[in-house]
């Protein structure tokens, strides 16, 4: 291979994974299975009778631990899939401790989903950022196909709300703005007292 199509491939493998984080004005409803789709931020909620079935998700974080969802029910659980390269994911980190944080007492657990990175590089993003709750080292993208239909299969970062019961209640597609992700969290606790 010459050295000017090597060049050539490595600026289009830059390319390609730049993608993952920009930015698009169309945000179709299910783009699973599209070459990809980037998130813009959009928001939608479900009431809680157009809820599907609860999430089904088993996987391992970075740390070595077991991690069930249904272990997890009778808790608002929020899922942020995400990678470590992705400007937008390392833009919303900090927002995402500080709901941690906040929500920690509340009955709230946050879980980060990474699909791509190897272990020394997410646990880097994570002390580098003060992550302070785990993420699955999610290799197979069970977490995606977990998700079909909730999460485009290459939208980074994507976060997903999720009931007591653990079904998606919300979702973000793209950086999120926390007022609105709190706002969700706010709202499905609320229906544990009505």
């Amino acid at each position: 291979m010459t050295r000017a199509v090597r060049a050539v491939a490595a600026a289009l493998v830059a390319a390609l994974a730049l993608v993952g984080c920009g930015t698009t004005a169309e945000t179709p409803q299910d783009s699973t299975g599209a070459g990809y789709q980037a998130g813009d931020g959009s928001w939608t909620t479900w009431e809680a009778g157009e809820r599907g079935d609860p999430v089904e998700l088993v996987g391992t974080t970075y740390d070595g631990e077991a991690v069930d969802l249904a272990d997890w029910r009778g808790d608002v659980v929020v899922l942020n899939f995400w990678y470590a390269a992705c400007p937008p994911c390392r833009a919303e980190a900090g927002d995402l401790a500080a709901i941690d944080a906040d929500y920690a007492d509340g009955g709230v657990r946050l879980l980060g989903i990474n699909p791509r990175d190897d272990a020394a590089t997410a646990q880097a993003f994570e002390r580098t950022f003060g992550v302070p709750y785990p993420s699955l080292h999610d290799e197979a993208a069970s977490g995606v196909a977990a998700l079909q239909g909730v999460v485009p299969l290459q939208a980074m970062p994507t976060t997903v709300v999720l009931d007591a019961e653990g079904r998606v209640a919300g979702r973000v597609l793209g950086q999120i703005d926390p007022a609105v992700v709190r706002g969700m969290i706010d709202d499905v606790l609320s229906e544990a007292v009505r």
